[in-house]
């Protein structure tokens, strides 16, 4: 089954960024960990990301309190990537390089070391500083001018390690996974280990990619734990009498079928999808001037609005003060799109109407203080400004 799940997860993120062209990092979670701040306090996200980040972090974080760290096992493509990629060397023969418990206790700060900085640098900045250099984003970019090659250098190195090492990326540098260990640790679900069954031969734990000490333990509450039942498949004693299962905690009752882990994730990840459509929220607002009685709203699809930036340059073109200037209140919603957003504009009734609007974003404007034009660069899609 987790098989089946990661290719499933691996082929829908890889067809919605090259076929459909999607932006992937709309529904990234870590995006909604680094938006958050900025959203709070501006009520803005940072460039290519949007609310969708945030639904699908609330998904995760719930599938962290059921599962513990089972996206990461089962849909992040970092993990999955590394996964496939060890198994390969074992099918070449390269031994397996493990480091003392120690040493993966000390690697494993990294991670809390990397959160920390990057939604340092982040939240100061406004931007993701992390793009760049994120292996991730160098499989879901489709390439583009944003990307450096240091993506494709921490995405080779992380592949290299693989090959060798278990899950190196995922057990010591991963920021979200930082993020999740403290949801994973009270997390519900764990491997049961009934000590009167256990013949001790210890494969539960050798077989660990986060090695785990299963083989020591009556269950096991690791924050790191990934739910990939790697260990519950190594054990040689199958049957009514295996000594591993899945579950709530043994005092609460019977061990749950890996179904459940299945229908838990599908349906959360839906969950987060189908919020995203039908309670869309805006990533970008601005607003001016005091809320009057009599409000007007013109939705737009605007070509050309695809970014935060974008965004912030048709607040530039609304906000102007020659005679396409829109008196009193107003106030602008925008989701940015890779080729056309959506605009919702609100303003006071009295003093203009839907026809002024779209004047001001669509006509040129002067600014006395560096004396010159500005051409707007948007388009209003199905308006046709030469029309009466």
């Amino acid at each position: 089954m987790r098989r089946i799940l990661q290719v499933g997860f691996l082929a829908l993120t890889l067809v919605a960024v090259f076929v459909v062209r999607g932006n992937a990092e709309r529904w990234c979670p870590f995006g909604g960990i680094e938006a958050l701040y900025t959203y709070l306090a501006e009520g803005n996200m940072p460039c290519s990301l949007g609310v969708s980040n945030f639904y699908i972090l609330g998904a995760v974080l719930l599938m962290t309190l059921i599962l513990r760290r089972a996206f990461c096992g089962y849909a992040c493509p970092i993990g999955t990537v590394s996964d496939w990629v060890r198994r390969l060397g074992a099918r070449l023969g390269l031994r397996e390089v493990r480091v003392s418990a120690g040493w993966d206790r000390w690697l494993s700060l990294g991670k809390y070391a990397g959160l920390a900085v990057l939604l340092w640098l982040t939240y100061r900045a406004g931007e993701l500083i992390f793009r760049g250099f994120d292996p991730c984003y160098a499989l879901i970019s489709r390439h583009g001018e944003d990307i450096t090659a240091w993506a494709y250098v921490s995405a080779g190195a992380i592949l290299i390690g693989s090959l060798s090492i278990a899950l190196p990326f995922c057990r010591w540098l991963c920021p979200l996974a930082a993020a999740l260990q403290p949801f994973s640790r009270v997390g519900l679900a764990r491997i049961r280990r009934d000590p009167a069954a256990c013949i001790d031969c210890g494969r539960c734990a050798a077989t660990c990619p986060m090695r785990i000490p299963v083989d020591q333990v009556r269950e096991v509450t690791a924050a790191r734990c990934t739910a990939c039942h790697t260990c519950i498949a190594s054990c040689p004693v199958e049957g009514a009498r295996a000594p591993l299962t899945w579950g709530p905690p043994a005092r609460w009752g019977r061990p749950w079928p890996r179904g459940i882990l299945a229908a838990v994730l599908l349906t959360l990840v839906a969950a987060a999808a189908g919020a995203t459509f039908l309670k869309p929220m805006p990533s970008f607002t601005y607003a001016r001037g005091t809320h009057p009685e009599s409000v007007a709203t013109v939705d737009l699809q605007v070509g050309e609005l695809t970014c935060r930036g974008r965004a912030t340059l048709l607040v530039y073109f609304l906000d102007r003060d020659d005679e396409f200037a829109l008196p009193g209140y107003l106030k602008l919603e925008a989701w940015p799109a890779p080729t056309a957003g959506r605009a919702r504009i609100s303003f006071d009734a009295t003093g203009c109407d839907a026809d002024a609007v779209r004047r001001a974003i669509l006509e040129p404007y002067f600014n006395p203080i560096e004396a010159r034009w500005h051409a707007s660069p948007f388009t209003i899609i199905g308006y046709d400004p030469s029309s009466p």
